[in-house]
């Protein structure tokens, strides 16, 4: 692609003014996530009945609609992303709670509602909506002395987290209390209130601990060593019969034994098969959108873009964490997908959308260039 410097347009000035570093990243995230769910998704795919590649196609559909999602969100301004990102928290915070009455069981838990023949996990849309209503609180408590944006703000999370209590999806609460926690933190929260706040979390975890069986048994399982624990194990054994290089596409094992080798544990499909050298080369690649997001912030002054940027950046990188360890048993295991990797269709738009804002936020601005 090739625009001149002296070109208005505004696709010739999305150009100019995007990160273009991250953009070609996230390329090659979904390029890898390409590859592996085309590795680990037929051998699921076939054990459950159904057509060996009908993940993969599902997925590469998806693929084109999240670059889509992603360069036409990057190209709104901040004043544009506030708002979009407001009435979709809006939306997907209604038919999250329409899951508890209408949504289908799947492995005990209700977080998606069934459309025909299509499926929708809403509360994926509430990581990167939630941050930019969050951070829009909180900035008009900065921005306008007496209104109660922390006070708003704290009211949604506590909505939020109700719902998504009552589903129950226990990682995607703690990833949305992280990053909410992170904004508030940016947003200058007082010593008072980290203190406060972080025995109310303390609080959390063991209260689900005590009232939520599978976190109990996963939990016991990390830290005992007791319960069942053969999907971590095998992810361990992918690892190690990686080693350096891998086995090669194509020869691994652990896809044939492990129910979510195309979703939670893909990562221990791409040890298993490509090796240590291309799993620090994705790690490298999370770790990199994080980092550059937090460096294009430097020197912002606009508290919106600021905390709404934070919020996505920490929301991206905490749930690759999240996924990577517990395939290394770093941490007990917790059902989520790696961005842009595992095979997933709401995860996969979702984190799109979340991209999508973060680049729109984080594209270079000139006073009086865009509205913010």
């Amino acid at each position: 692609m090739s625009f001149s410097r002296a070109d208005r347009s505004n696709l010739a000035l999305w150009w100019w003014t995007i990160d273009r570093w991250t953009l070609a990243t996230i390329g090659a995230l979904m390029f890898m996530g390409a590859i592996l769910v085309l590795a680990a998704s037929p051998a699921v795919a076939t054990r459950i009945g159904l057509d060996s590649f009908h993940m993969v196609r599902q997925h590469y559909v998806m693929l084109p609609a999240a670059l889509a999602i992603v360069i036409g969100i990057s190209m709104l301004t901040p004043k544009q992303v506030r708002r979009l990102g407001v009435v979709l928290f809006l939306v997907f915070l209604g038919l999250t709670s329409l899951t508890l009455f209408y949504g289908s069981e799947i492995k005990g838990a209700t977080r998606w509602i069934s459309v025909g023949p299509l499926s929708l996990q809403p509360s994926e849309f509430l990581k990167p909506t939630f941050a930019i209503f969050a951070a829009w609180m909180f900035s008009l408590k900065l921005g306008e002395h007496g209104f109660p944006g922390n006070l708003v703000s704290i009211a949604a999370y506590g909505i939020v987290v109700a719902v998504l209590l009552q589903q129950p999806d226990l990682g995607m609460t703690a990833v949305i209390t992280a990053t909410w926690f992170a904004q508030f933190f940016v947003a200058g929260l007082s010593f008072i209130w980290v203190i406060l706040l972080g025995g109310l979390a303390v609080a959390g975890l063991f209260g689900a601990y005590m009232m939520f069986p599978h976190v109990q048994e996963r939990v016991d399982q990390f830290l005992k060593g007791t319960g069942d624990s053969y999907q971590i194990d095998r992810a361990l054994e992918a690892f190690q019969n990686g080693g350096l290089y891998g086995r090669g596409p194509g020869e691994g094992s652990v896809k044939l034994v492990l129910p979510d080798a195309h979703s939670d544990f893909i990562f221990a499909v791409a040890g298993e098969e490509f090796g240590l050298i291309v799993c620090l080369i994705l790690v490298a690649c999370f770790a990199f959108v994080v980092l550059r997001a937090m460096s294009r912030m430097l020197g912002e002054h606009n508290m919106f873009v600021l905390l709404a940027s934070t919020g996505l950046a920490t929301g991206f990188g905490l749930q690759a964490v999240i996924n990577m360890a517990s395939s290394l048993h770093l941490m007990p295991t917790k059902g989520m997908t790696l961005p842009f990797i595992s095979y997933g269709g709401s995860s996969v738009i979702a984190i799109a959308l979340g991209i999508g804002m973060l680049l729109a936020l984080t594209r270079k601005r000139f006073p009086g260039s865009v509205e913010a």
